[in-house]
């Protein structure tokens, strides 16, 4: 292989070298200085990206010699591009196996993504060493497998303790714990609803994802082909109950926790759950918040509130709309969940005016997949090669630091190529934002988790008038049968709707364990970009998401399909390690810069 195609090759080898001879200074010097270290549990135990040589040195002095990096390969072929050079790269520590990817400008690493995949004895049972499923032979007083899931789920709890419990059964919480499943942990996952799936079938009729299937995929069983791009909320439920019970999850429905606290002493949680009327105490090793990403919801206190002989109700609690026929409807709020809501109602012929009262980030549905996921999450993604597991790597390479310009010349195109679109929604009086930077939408999300709209018709609606708009106005308040606005003006209500968001998801650790514990992690969520809702100082990750936080053995796991699925690798493998007894020595814990 010539020197031109063989760059990637040549720099881990230099590079391995120089970390074997315990040359640090000389191994962040083989970085670009304007560089990027994205570790994903592998060197620091953490979710971490190191900035600069600085960084870079730093962590390699710190754990370099007891993670052990060995045995840098180039996975499959390198792409020489214009100015850079892309390789897959595998590698090895003491514990574990890895995957990455990297970018050469010349011959300087720019950015560097490592991941871990697996731990080295402790592998997920599959392929050719997956179980048999049965013993061949006569056996007197065998139990087949019906027998012994069921006297092993009819112990997991009482005889025999989980080593991990998981708060929440929604989708998180379910691909979270097939991982666990898959790695051995004992986990009981606990969810107030009856069935798995139902936080979605209890929510409003029209109500379906607004990300496309491609993005979606649950772990290990994705999507049939024939699977509709956009999954409807009844229709996805049934998958998940589907799937909690292929996956052989141990699922504690009609189940709800009441209190946890931590026991110093003995290391392990005290969660004390109300299972269908049975007051029941777990004492697992570790406890995962998988609430969500958004935490408990949040209701404005307005004057006159308690006053109002109609029905009002946060988003979260909204269902059919076929009930509001011919009523009058208040939604305050103007993102997501408030769209969606106005739409449904406005079907159910509903009278339905939306409370703008901060600007929104609109983004057509059909240009978003296009321009912002078409190239890693699609079908012509899919026959391009790239599968969602592929894309997941792809889209984790890119640091936080620089993927806002990665992202506005997307935002600058779209706002081009709709441009009737928004001139109809500013017509309206709709008001409009690009974030902060005008990187759009994943910022947004990224950041502050909310602000923005993903278009699947209801800003149409608007823009014809049939869901009526005031904007740049707040509540000042509510009487018996209205909603009066801070401009005097007065809009008749059967029905008000708070669409106003959520808190941060620490705020379910001081619902269920307690406030000194919520303020010791700190707040959930956001990179600390000093943007709008999302102050710094700059984390570079996703503040306490998926990674150790400043409370011992409490873990907090949300975001969309796409982070649940991708991160639950990750945290799954950080508890095993735990439960392995394999030193978890973590770098850069996060500090706690802000509360709630």
């Amino acid at each position: 292989m010539s020197d031109e195609n063989n760059q990637v090759a040549t720099w881990l080898t230099s590079f391995e070298k120089k970390i074997t001879d315990k040359d640090y200074a000389g191994a962040a010097e083989m970085f670009d200085e304007d560089c990027y270290w994205r570790d994903l549990v592998s060197f620091t135990w953490n979710i971490k990206t190191m900035e600069g040589r600085s960084d870079i040195q730093a962590m390699l002095e710190a754990v370099a010699e007891q993670v052990g990096p060995t045995n840098w390969q180039v996975d499959g072929d390198e792409n020489p591009g214009e100015g850079m050079t892309e390789a897959w790269i595998t590698f090895e520590t003491k514990v574990a196996r890895g995957k990455g990817q990297i970018r050469l400008k010349g011959d300087k690493c720019w950015t560097l993504l490592t991941t871990m995949v697996e731990l080295k004895g402790h592998e997920e049972n599959k392929g050719v060493t997956r179980p048999s499923g049965v013993e061949h032979g006569a056996f007197e007083g065998r139990k087949n497998w019906l027998e012994r899931k069921t006297e092993a789920e009819s112990k997991l709890g009482y005889e025999e303790q989980p080593y991990c419990v998981i708060i929440g059964g929604g989708q998180g919480g379910i691909g979270l714990g097939a991982r666990l499943k898959q790695l051995g942990v004992p986990t009981i996952i606990v969810e107030k609803n009856e069935r798995p799936g139902d936080s979605w079938r209890k929510r409003y009729k029209s109500l379906c994802l607004h990300d496309p299937v491609w993005y979606d995929h649950m772990p290990y069983l994705p999507f049939p082909d024939n699977w509709p791009v956009f999954s409807p909320k009844d229709k996805l439920g049934d998958w998940l109950e589907m799937y909690t019970k292929v996956m052989e999850l141990n699922y504690w429905g009609s189940t709800e926790c009441q209190n946890a606290r931590y026991d110093e002493q003995n290391k392990e949680w005290v969660v004390s759950v109300d299972r269908d009327g049975e007051k029941v105490e777990l004492r697992p090793k570790q406890l995962i918040l998988a609430t969500g990403m958004s935490g408990v919801p949040n209701i404005p206190e307005i004057p006159g509130a308690e006053k109002f002989k109609g029905e009002q109700h946060h988003s979260s609690q909204h269902g059919a709309s076929e009930a509001y026929n011919g009523k009058k409807c208040v939604v305050i709020g103007s993102n997501n969940s408030a769209h969606d809501i106005c739409a449904a109602l406005w079907e159910s012929g509903a009278d339905v005016t939306m409370l703008q009262r901060s600007t929104t980030h609109i983004a057509r549905s059909d240009t978003l997949m296009d321009l912002a996921l078409g190239d890693l999450y699609s079908e012509k993604a899919v026959a391009n090669g790239v599968d969602h597991h592929t894309a997941d790597l792809i889209f984790a390479s890119l640091p936080y630091r620089i993927l806002h310009e990665f992202q506005i010349p997307v935002y600058e195109e779209m706002a081009k190529r709709d441009a009737d679109f928004y001139k109809g929604l500013e017509d309206a009086g709709f008001m409009l934002d690009w974030g902060d930077d005008g990187s759009g939408l994943f910022m947004k999300y990224l950041r502050r988790g909310s602000g923005y709209y993903i278009d699947v018709g209801a800003s149409q609606l608007i823009i014809d008038g049939k869901i009526k708009l005031r904007s740049g106005v707040n509540v000042k308040e509510i009487t018996e049968n209205a909603v009066v606005l801070d401009d005097g003006s007065e809009l008749p209500a059967d029905l008000i709707v708070y669409a106003t968001g959520y808190g941060s998801m620490n705020g379910w650790a001081a619902r269920l364990i307690s406030q000194e514990v919520a303020d010791k992690v700190g707040k959930c969520w956001g990179l600390g970009s000093d943007t709008t809702k999302d102050p710094g100082p700059w984390e570079g990750e996703q503040r306490n998401m998926w990674k150790p936080t400043q409370q011992e053995a409490l873990w907090f796991h949300g975001g969309n399909l796409h982070q649940s699925r991708h991160y639950s690798q990750f945290l799954s493998l950080q508890i095993k390690a735990r439960q392995e007894s394999i030193p978890t020595p973590v770098y850069g814990l996060q500090e706690v810069h802000h509360l709630g």
